[in-house]
């Protein structure tokens, strides 16, 4: 069977195929999903699971073999796409690099602010990331601590890509720190070229070139472009790519995936006018955050102590918490089961929410009482959107995402209103829309919007 589109998405343990047709026509399908496990990367081949959901498909879709004209894929096998990050003064440059790494979909495993320490070095060679940020000081600011700690990580000799998006002054400096060294050097605009300005745009985009230029540099992934032809992803970016594509179109909104090990939330909004007038420090329009501690499988037992096993139980008065938590599996089955995870998917999707979205608060001076507003408002976002195997698969996902605005009743939260609408990626594939949006990006919003029944809105409340 001939196939205009397969995207694939390969993680550590599965990989997935979407298959597409009617890419060039007005009217583009998702016509199927196939899946393998992930090849165990120490001395295996990735091009194994990938080969292997393929022939999935083809057996759903009662063909003996799958041809395609193009494949993307999106990764997030090996660890996904591990970083550090390291400027000037945490709120400043380090939030800014931080954020475009985010963006960009990038595992964080360490952000520094100031000069680097010898803890930190022992870190980093330790952490072996696939991606080093230098940033620190605005456009004709500061100078000597992006270049001290220029000299410092060219001294480990790692081999692997260094972006620098720092002072506009240091570039050519930067330029020669690395001119002899083993590490490919990218020069980026600054994140924070000036005080109160964030530009991580540029350097989002330049963090996932060279993700996709370097994937074959990752265990097990050194064959990945053998079979795709197209970009390749890290598959949280590809998720944004979507969002940001659906802002365009729709409005403001937030994109919520809790998966077994994590939960991811994406916002695309300016904000309102007046809480930007109270903001003590800038925000991207684009916002990512991982939440590494609320995953349902992996960290299920840390939701549990989060809510309280006693609380749980008494809310879960039906369920036998003990052997639910026995017998736990990846994919609920039962009633029970699904409503013990229906109970953390909940946890998870508010205190994400919680930690993404920004306060207002009370604070005192020589004029009295006035109020200041930290981190990102979510007040005008008009769709809050479901993604990810508990969102897209539970019986109540809807529920569970109306209720992060119900929750916001008389709080200082900047959490989206109960005017916000539900949506749900219903055929699980923003990540893969979200790579081949790069391609084709009017065909790519179709099939999106297709996936979440745009018809068929939801009023966020609880009523």
């Amino acid at each position: 069977m001939k196939i205009d589109v397969l995207v694939a998405e390969i993680g550590s343990t599965t990989t997935v195929v979407n298959a597409f047709l009617g890419i060039h026509t007005n009217d583009p399908k998702f016509i199927g999903q196939g899946q393998a496990p992930t090849t165990v990367f120490e001395g295996g081949d990735v091009r194994n699971g990938l080969n292997g959901a393929i022939k999935d498909l083809a057996e759903k879709l009662g063909v003996d073999s799958i041809e395609y004209d193009d494949m993307f894929a999106t990764s997030s096998a090996a660890g996904g796409l591990k970083m550090t990050v390291h400027g000037l003064v945490y709120d400043m440059t380090a939030k800014a690099a931080k954020e475009a790494a985010l963006g960009a979909g990038a595992v964080i495993h360490k952000v520094t602010a100031g000069k680097i320490r010898r803890t930190d070095i022992k870190e980093i060679k330790e952490i072996k990331p696939n991606i080093i940020l230098i940033a620190g000081g605005v456009d004709y600011g500061e100078r000597d601590t992006a270049i001290y700690n220029a000299e410092l990580i060219a001294g480990l000799n790692l081999g692997v890509p260094v972006i620098y998006a720092g002072n506009i002054e240091n570039q050519e400096e930067i330029k020669l720190i690395f001119e002899d060294t083993n590490y490919k050097l990218y020069i980026v605009d600054n994140v924070y070229p000036k005080i109160d300005y964030l530009n991580i745009e540029p350097t989002r985009e330049v963090i996932q070139n060279v993700f996709e230029e370097h994937i074959t540099n990752a265990p097990g992934m050194e064959h990945i472009k053998d079979l795709v032809n197209e970009n390749i992803t890290p598959t949280p970016g590809a998720v944004m790519e979507s969002a940001k594509l659906l802002k365009k179109h729709i409005g403001d909104l937030i994109v919520i995936d809790v998966g077994g090990a994590t939960t991811d939330l994406h916002s695309v909004t300016e904000g309102s006018e007046g809480i930007n007038r109270i903001l003590v420090n800038p925000e991207p329009v684009a916002k990512r955050s991982v939440e590494g501690d609320l995953g349902v499988y992996v960290n299920m037992k840390n939701i549990v102590n989060l809510i309280g096993k006693d609380k749980l139980q008494e809310e879960l008065k039906d369920i036998n918490i003990d052997e639910i938590m026995d017998n736990y599996l990846p994919i609920p089955k039962t009633p029970q089961q699904k409503e013990f995870v229906e109970r953390l998917t909940r946890e998870a999707v508010l205190r994400a929410t919680k930690r993404h979205a920004g306060t207002i608060r009370n604070v005192y001076g020589a004029s009295g009482k006035s109020k200041i507003a930290e981190g990102k408002d979510l007040t005008e976002v008009k769709y809050v959107v479901g993604t990810g195997g508990a969102l897209t698969r539970l019986p109540k996902r809807v529920e569970i995402m109306k209720y992060i605005c119900e929750y916001n009743k008389n709080k200082d939260l900047l959490f989206p209103k109960e005017k916000a609408k539900i949506l749900v990626d219903n055929d699980y594939i923003m990540a893969s829309l979200g790579v081949l949006s790069k391609k084709y990006e009017e065909a790519s919003l179709k099939l999106m919007l297709k996936s979440l029944n745009l018809e068929e809105e939801s009023e966020c409340t609880l009523g």
